[in-house]
């Protein structure tokens, strides 16, 4: 019974020891806070000047567009705080060949390689995106019942694992491209259009930000399970790609370990 168990007793140490690794530094707290805040305040100001020329954008109203920011300020936070520097971490591992450490102990590697590392601070952005995101769930017209609310935290999740591969499967470019580094900066130039939901783009971007970039699973689809747009038939198609998405990835991670060679070698 304790096995099943053991990745999330060895996530859980990680983020203790990075925890109190930056707690050492209480100041960036408020330094990520006020950042957080100016962003927000940047995007509501965009908001309402979008709004104050239209009543809707693409069949989306502006209470539900707030939602769709909430969403995206809360994934925008898991990424920085858990995927990213762990991304960022295996990327200096392969090039540098350090990545031994991680393939040398008794447990996964890619567990080792996804869990690592956590930046605490930023984690602020996921409770400021809750916030803005109770705000509209508040103010939207849809009626956020049991369902909805579980049809949201179900889209939310598959959006993080999604996002996770997606940014797993770039980072395994590093077995074969010594310098990935662009990666970082090119996910979130892109991540941006997620402050809108991806239906207001043309079909071939929509498509793009839906099977290519995940944008649509990380943000658009829970924001619809919090304006009841979310259907079932949607979400198990999400459930459906997520489980390819991570079998893919596995073996993708798997071939490029093969092509790994580090320091030990």
């Amino acid at each position: 019974m304790r096995e099943p168990l053991r990745p999330l007793r060895l996530a859980w140490t990680f983020f203790r020891i990075s925890a109190l690794n930056e707690l050492q530094y209480r100041v960036n707290f408020f330094l990520q806070l006020v950042q957080s805040l100016v962003a927000v305040a940047t995007a509501l100001a965009v908001l309402a000047l979008v709004f104050s020329h239209t009543a809707q954008l693409g069949g989306w109203s502006r209470d539900e567009l707030l939602a769709v920011l909430g969403v995206h300020i809360l994934m925008g936070g898991v990424i920085r705080a858990v995927i990213q520097p762990n991304m960022q971490r295996l990327i200096d591992d392969v090039r540098q060949g350090t990545l031994d450490y991680a393939l040398t102990k008794p447990a996964d590697a890619q567990l080792l390689a996804s869990t690592r590392e956590f930046r605490i601070w930023q984690g602020v952005d996921v409770l400021v995106g809750a916030v803005v995101l109770a705000v509209a769930a508040v103010r939207v017209e849809a009626a956020v019942g049991i369902w909805s609310a579980l049809g949201f935290a179900v889209a939310l999740l598959l959006g993080a694992i999604l996002v996770y591969c997606f940014w797993l499967a770039l980072t395994i470019g590093a077995f074969w491209i010594v310098r990935m580094e662009f990666i970082v900066e090119l996910f979130d130039g892109v991540y941006q259009a997620g402050r809108w939901p991806v239906t207001i783009y043309p079909g071939w971007l929509r498509i793009g930000f839906t099977f290519l970039v995940p944008i649509a699973f990380a943000v658009t689809l829970p924001a619809e399970g919090v304006t009841g747009r979310l259907d079932g038939a949607t979400l198990a198609g999400a459930a459906a790609f997520t489980a390819a998405l991570l079998a893919f990835t596995r073996w993708l991670w798997r071939t490029g370990l093969r092509r790994y060679a580090g320091a030990s070698a």
